[in-house]
């Protein structure tokens, strides 16, 4: 075959790529193959590790994530080394000059090193775990992956937060126990305060069944005396990520109370002082 005066030999030309191809064909295959297949045995292998150490679901998935990359970048290697030898690529020169790039790399990349340092002691130490709610970094959230470079942390607006490691200083993590719902209620100074506690001591009577709480809400009493409110205080211990939604359920319950009894919750008042030309001071009175 001759194209623009030069002589190809066609059946040479596929007689030597045909076969490489094929085999590069087949090297994708078997990754796209093997890599879900892989992830899918990582899991219900920690599922059935779990089970049997009794290990917390929030450790469980933070274990599983961290497994599942570490066997995706492996054999993301394993499939770069294979195309380069399908290819007839000496990768042994390769090897040879990427681990002393890599030395060289460690010595200078000092934030790649003190990312995965970090990243180590956080799995180690289980300072935060997946699904926990936690303060790192800056920002607030519920942990989605806890990487060796990299921690993900969902905020409650739905942003999605990628933290370096060495980024993390310190972490404040929310989910450890239970936690806290705490409501302040005011009422002015012209109610009865034993009438309006014990209204308040009905109403966390009732929640005492409330299965989000483990204890509690209980009635603390006269939190604070403002300038023209008085604030009582209740409190009690919820399940992990409930504390939210009984506080709200608590305040509803609190203003529907208080109203029922005619117990008035403050509102700010504004006094206007008028005067006419006859210097006789008038007052009037008017609510914001």
């Amino acid at each position: 075959m001759e194209i623009f005066g030069i002589e190809f030999d066609l059946a040479g030309i596929i007689s030597t790529i045909l076969p490489v191809l094929i085999e590069i064909v087949l090297l994708l295959v078997a990754f796209s193959i093997i890599n879900p297949l892989g992830s899918k045995a990582i899991a219900k292998t920690m599922e059935t590790m779990g089970k049997k150490r009794k290990l917390a679901p929030g450790r469980m998935k933070t274990l599983e994530k961290l497994s599942v990359n570490i066997f995706s970048y492996t054999l993301l290697f394993i499939l770069i080394v294979m195309l380069l030898g399908a290819v007839n690529i000496n990768i042994g020169p390769l090897l040879a000059g990427a681990g002393i790039i890599g030395l060289a790399v460690a010595f200078g990349a000092q934030n790649l090193v003190a990312d995965v340092m970090t990243g180590f002691f956080l799995l180690l130490e289980r300072q935060a775990e997946v699904d926990d709610y936690v303060t790192v970094g800056g920002y607030d959230g519920i942990v989605e992956e806890i990487g060796i470079r990299t921690t993900k942390v969902r905020g409650f607006d739905g942003t999605l937060h990628f933290i370096p490691n060495r980024l993390i200083e310190g972490v404040s993590n929310h989910s450890r126990g239970n936690m806290r719902a705490l409501v302040d209620i005011q009422i002015s100074y012209y109610d009865n305060i034993d009438e309006a506690l014990h209204i308040l001591q009905g109403v966390a009577d009732r929640f005492k069944e409330d299965v989000r709480f483990k204890e509690g809400p209980d009635v603390l009493g006269v939190q604070s005396i403002g300038n023209s409110e008085v604030v009582l205080r209740l409190l009690g211990h919820t399940e992990n990520m409930e504390q939210w939604g009984a506080e709200r359920d608590l305040l509803k319950a609190v203003k529907e109370a208080f109203d029922a009894a005619g117990v008035e919750i403050p509102f700010p008042h504004q006094v206007n002082i008028f005067k006419d030309r006859s210097e006789t001071k008038k007052e009037e009175y008017s609510y914001n």
